[in-house]
């Protein structure tokens, strides 16, 4: 593939990051900054809690766009900068740290300036929570450049930026207070001092004294009247305003956001233009939603986090559920895992052998390439499908065992060693805890109708008469043959495996019979006709 037929094909595929990418050639029409500058791609952060799956989908989304740009442009050069707002104050305590009273004395400081609660040898709450960032980002191969807001403010490098407010101080509030209510706007100011006294971020009204010295007057939290420098760390700018000011100062050019800062978008872009700047291209996404359908909050906890993804999923499976359709909103919950896993290694099998425009539109062409693996992997698949794999498990019970499973792949699967199916090892110990704590719990094998049984007793006889190693093709068949046959009266093939669902795995759904039973084994499967006749 070359990078001509590359580019002229991302040029048209309608991959939803090429056409974000194409947002970005409309601002850059040859695909390169006139100064000469990368293409600034950005993800924000809120320190006060730690990186959640949220975090994980902005800066994959971001990545795959900044990937489909450096592909359509023919390697553009590109920054993806991962932002900490921890200049923030800290609003209230969150409910998921230690030590709350000690953060209770701090509230109001910025996160970079009050102690790390979790006493883990860090100088300040945001250096732990900004380490924990860097290390989730790091662990996913994320390539990017983490910028912290408190170390800009501190060390002067927004200093200009904040100049620019400070002359532009009415305008903005000109921007801003017709969409605030009443009270807000009675003592809402573009620009928070930082309190002398208490070290708190003031929400107060604030005067401009003198714009290019930073000068700026308010009344501190004891009543006296301070004038202070806005700049080098004593002051930072409301969340949209700061925003706005983030933009131009880094020279922004896309950055996505979720549909609740819809409207700080709006504003945020009308004050970019008065600094002299530009809005950002970029997505606003839907959010994600718990499994009743409620939007999930962390002070809830009614959402799935990406530790709990990693221990019933993979990696790769996660990127490739968050992929589609971005606009649209996504339930977040352990049911969806399984078939994510499976989709995900049916789409990597397909890609090598796809024309290019198929693969433009192949979730794991882009997911591939979010780390420099672009190609690597293409085209490999899984022995066994990760739903064979939990049936497989739920019949062996919440006691199986690692070993135990890999005991009956080898009826199923070549150099039946772990070392030898890393992946697929992986997803065995996945499996394990899946149906620990999903479906073991809940498991229920049905007794068969009078048909069913029927039914049931005609496979156990064909299955006697076969050789262990009989193909799940052949098995299959003899499956099928039998669900056909007038005489056990169901009305349709479903009918007939859903029967044997039920009754064989305690479950609606399940994997094609004929390999379940190679997978299982002849013996085995008998011996669960023989307890479900039982019953």
């Amino acid at each position: 593939m070359t990078d001509d037929a590359l580019i002229e094909a991302a040029r048209v595929s309608k991959a939803w990051p090429f056409e974000e990418a194409r947002k970005l050639l409309k601002r850059y029409p040859d695909g390169r900054r006139p100064d000469g500058q990368p293409v600034v791609f950005e993800t924000g952060y809120g320190p006060s809690g730690l990186p959640h799956i949220g975090t994980f989908q902005e800066v994959l989304r971001t990545t795959l766009v900044r990937r489909a740009f450096e592909a359509l442009t023919g390697g553009a050069p590109t920054r993806l900068v991962a932002f900490s707002d921890d200049m923030d104050g800290l609003r209230k305590v969150p409910d998921n740290v230690p030590n709350q009273a000690l953060l209770a004395q701090h509230l109001g400081k910025p996160l970079s300036r009050i102690p790390d609660p979790f006493e883990a040898g860090f100088p300040s709450f945001a250096a732990h929570n900004n380490a924990k960032l860097r290390a989730f980002l790091d662990r996913f191969g994320f390539d990017y450049e983490f910028v912290s807001s408190s170390e800009m403010y501190n060390a002067g490098a927004f200093d200009e930026a904040l100049r620019g407010v400070l002359r532009t101080n009415q305008a903005i509030l000109d921007i801003m207070l017709p969409t605030l209510r009443a009270e807000r706007a009675a003592t809402y100011s573009p620009i928070l001092p930082v309190s002398p006294t208490t070290g708190a971020v003031l929400q107060v009204p604030v005067e401009v004294v003198d714009a290019e010295s930073g000068t700026i007057r308010f009344t501190d939290e004891n009543g006296e009247a301070v004038e202070q420098s806005a700049l080098g760390g004593m002051s930072k700018l409301q969340w949209k305003v700061d925003w706005a000011m983030r933009w131009v100062a880094l020279g922004v050019d896309y950055e996505m956001y979720g549909k609740d800062l819809t409207d700080s978008g709006v504003q945020s872009g009308k004050i970019a233009q008065v600094l002299g700047g530009r809005k950002p291209e970029g997505l606003i996404y839907e959010l994600f939603l718990d499994a009743n359908g409620e939007k999930i909050s962390k002070s809830k906890g009614n959402g799935l986090t990406i530790e709990e993804w990693l221990t019933y999923g993979s990696e790769e499976s996660l990127g490739f559920y968050i992929f589609p359709n971005p606009k649209s909103a996504k339930s977040l919950h352990a049911g969806v895992i399984p078939r994510a896993v499976d989709d995900y290694w049916q789409f990597r099998g397909q890609l090598a052998e796809q024309p290019l425009d198929k693969q433009l539109g192949n979730p794991v062409w882009h997911l591939l390439r979010t780390t420099d693996k672009a190609g690597e992997g293409a085209g490999d698949t899984l022995p066994v499908t990760y739903a064979l794999l939990l049936n497989l498990v739920g019949v062996l019970g919440a006691g199986a065992t690692r070993e135990q499973v890999w005991s009956y792949l080898g009826n199923y699967v070549g150099d039946a060693d772990p070392a030898a199916h890393p992946e697929l090892d992986k997803l065995v110990g996945t499996a394990l805890a899946y149906n620990r704590d999903f479906i073991a719990p809940g498991l229920v094998r049905q007794a068969p109708t009078a048909n069913e049984a029927a039914a049931l007793r005609e496979l156990d006889q064909q299955l006697s008469g076969l050789e262990p190693d009989t193909s799940a093709e052949t098995l299959q068949t003899m499956v099928y043959e039998i669900g056909k046959r007038e005489e056990f009266g169901f009305a349709s093939l479903r009918d007939w495996f859903q029967g044997l669902y039920r009754t064989l795995l305690g479950s609606d759904q399940g994997p094609r019979m004929g390999s379940f039973i190679a997978l299982y084994g002849i013996a085995n499967t008998r011996q669960l006709i023989a307890e479900a006749l039982a019953r």
